[in-house]
């Protein structure tokens, strides 16, 4: 019998609310019930990242220090680090599954804006040609918790980062559905996923950084 680790049963509903959140813009319905479950999808990320830290670390990393970590208190942070950088060992899998199930979440609400022709084709080609580079150089350091220089942790694996990369797809994403169902004005719409285009390729940048460092 296989024995299903919370981490991946927790990135294997989000992903599956994620195509149904698509399926729900694509037919108008209200907009504001699917932002909130929208932010629910996000939220579980963070979710997964916990389960997977706390079965590595045998039930010694708690809820309440994966939060401290999260919000900044660095003592705990280096606990969980230290955790997540072993979660690999428990799971081999376990990580590309988590960026597997965040790579369907990006992908298919950037197909879907660019199907309904709320984008232009380019913004979803920038997406795929900097994940594709930035995915296969950072395979070589196995996870992004194993950053080593403080360039690239800042810019893509520290929690201001994390944070911040996610705040930006939820505000885009968010009104660009806004947009398709009540209408709202796209220019804001472009103004904001010029920004996530422009996050999201400069924290690609750092990855591939960090993968033709590894070579040296």
């Amino acid at each position: 019998m296989i024995n299903l680790r919370k981490a991946d049963l927790t990135t294997y509903i989000r992903t599956a609310v994620m195509i149904l959140i698509v399926y729900l813009v694509v037919i108008k319905f209200n907009a504001w019930v699917i932002i909130v479950l929208f932010a629910l999808d996000l939220a579980s990320d963070a979710l997964d990242g916990f389960f997977a830290v706390s079965e590595a670390s045998k039930g010694k990393i708690s809820l309440i220090t994966y939060i401290k970590s999260a919000i900044g208190n660095k003592k705990e942070h280096k606990r969980v680090v230290a955790y997540k950088q072993s979660v690999s060992k428990i799971a081999p899998y376990g990580p590309r599954l988590d960026i597997a199930g965040d790579r369907v979440t990006e992908y298919a609400l950037w197909a879907t804006f660019v199907f309904l022709h709320v984008l232009p084709l380019f913004v979803i080609l920038i997406i795929i040609v900097r994940h594709s580079f930035a995915d296969a150089m950072l395979a070589s350091k196995g996870t992004s918790s194993k950053m080593k220089s403080k360039f690239t942790e800042a810019l893509f694996s520290s929690n201001a980062s994390r944070f911040g990369i996610q705040a930006v797809k939820f505000v885009t994403f968010s009104y660009l559905m806004l947009v398709w169902i009540l209408n709202y004005p796209i220019i804001i719409g472009y103004i904001l996923t010029a920004i996530l285009v422009t996050y999201i390729v400069i924290r690609g940048i750092s990855e591939i950084y960090e993968g033709f460092q590894s070579y040296k």
